[in-house]
């Protein structure tokens, strides 16, 4: 039949030659090779490519920047109508055009998901711990290796928090904080860890409170925490201590290397190996600020205060304190109070360094705003 079809079309190319600027006989084959691809293609039922750039952006608006970098991934895709249940799915959940374009152009892979088999058996683990529909866009969208996670490895990560935490609430407000928890086998990282703090004097509350706070610390494995407290100890610091936990903290926050510039840096300042660990035994958290603020933050306590290695050591919270929002503006103020003779007795610089916000502003700002006119304006920044 294709033979006749043939003929005919020749036949009638031939007869209408003036009118064609081809050979007839091009066209006639052309289209007889399109008609048996159309064919082939509808027997065999071959999906067409769609360039994911142009789909994205044509037919879901997304922005040019979003679409190409998602296409920068994957350049083209086969089902679009699985990836427009996918899209559709996640706008009816919540999920906003924000949230979508952060998704796919990190993980584009998520249009080619089975929409019932992967993706909404996950999200449904999420709805039943009473995660809002904004928390769960929140946290796929900046999370989205989730997806690759299976369903039963995601309900044993979140009925083993909810062992330890205590309720599915709890549990939400952790996964918001840090989602790490869902990408590692708690069973062999995070109960072993919270089973050998607790052998160490650390109690559950505390343990809890870090979890909150500092999440990975309870990620690591087993035998880098017993280090990590092994460590702790040589360096004096008592188990039986509220500073045994955060020690232990922020010794799994810096390197060995780390450690050992940062003992350095504070000798180069003229403290002693002894005045050192005395800072860290004290407030452990203050061997973990940054080169930079340690070096301000004794430069403007010598500058301004006048005020010696000691001073530190017996307070080194001061070590976490901000420069330009709470030691200058506050230094400033005990300056003028002092030189003016309006400084109230008793009054230390410690507690001038050191005293809660309010507190400061009620005692020594609003007290004196007349005396100190200007110079109490930190108060209307709200600093302090």
């Amino acid at each position: 039949m294709n033979h006749c079809i043939c003929k005919s079309l020749i036949s009638l190319s031939f007869n209408n030659s003036t009118q064609l600027s081809k050979p007839p006989f091009v066209y006639s084959i052309s289209l007889l090779l399109l008609s048996s691809s159309s064919s082939r293609s509808h027997k065999t039922g071959t999906k067409t490519k769609v360039s994911l750039q142009d789909y994205l952006r044509n037919r879901h608006h997304f922005s040019p920047e979003a679409a190409s970098k998602a296409s920068s991934i994957r350049s083209h895709l086969k089902e679009p109508h699985n990836s427009d249940s996918v899209l559709s799915f996640l706008k009816q959940i919540g999920f906003s055009n924000t949230h979508i374009e952060n998704l796919i152009q990190k993980a584009p892979a998520v249009l080619f998901a089975d929409l019932d088999n992967t993706i909404k058996p996950k999200i449904k683990i999420f709805q039943n711990l009473g995660l809002s529909s904004t928390d769960i866009a929140d946290l796929i969208s900046t999370t989205p290796w989730i997806f690759k996670r299976s369903v039963d490895s995601l309900t044993q990560s979140t009925l083993v928090l909810r062992s330890i935490l205590g309720s599915n609430a709890d549990v939400s407000k952790l996964l918001k904080v840090s989602a790490w928890f869902l990408k590692s086998d708690l069973e062999k990282t995070v109960m072993p860890n919270i089973e050998f703090t607790k052998s160490c004097g650390i109690t559950t509350p505390q343990i809890v409170q870090h979890m909150f706070t500092f999440p990975r610390l309870f990620l690591h494995q087993p035998e880098s925490m017993k280090d990590f407290v092994r460590r702790v100890d040589e360096l004096g610091v008592d188990r039986k201590s509220k500073r045994f936990l955060p020690a232990i903290r922020t010794i799994s926050s810096m390197s060995k290397e780390n450690w050992e510039l940062k003992l350095k840096l504070f000798g180069s300042l003229g403290f002693s190996e002894d005045d050192t660990l005395s800072v860290f035994r004290r407030m452990p958290q203050a061997l973990a600020v940054s080169v930079r603020k340690i070096k301000e933050v004794i430069d403007v306590l010598r500058r301004r205060a006048n005020v010696d290695t000691s001073f530190i050591v017996n307070n080194p919270s001061v070590l976490l304190s901000s420069v330009e929002k709470c030691l200058n503006p506050r230094l400033e103020i005990f300056n003028q109070l002092k030189s003016k003779n309006l400084l109230p007795r008793k009054t230390s610089l410690a507690t001038i360094c050191k005293l809660p916000k309010m507190k400061f502003i009620k005692r020594y700002v609003v007290p004196y705003s007349a005396q100190l006119g200007e110079v109490s304006f930190p108060l209307k920044a709200h600093s302090l």
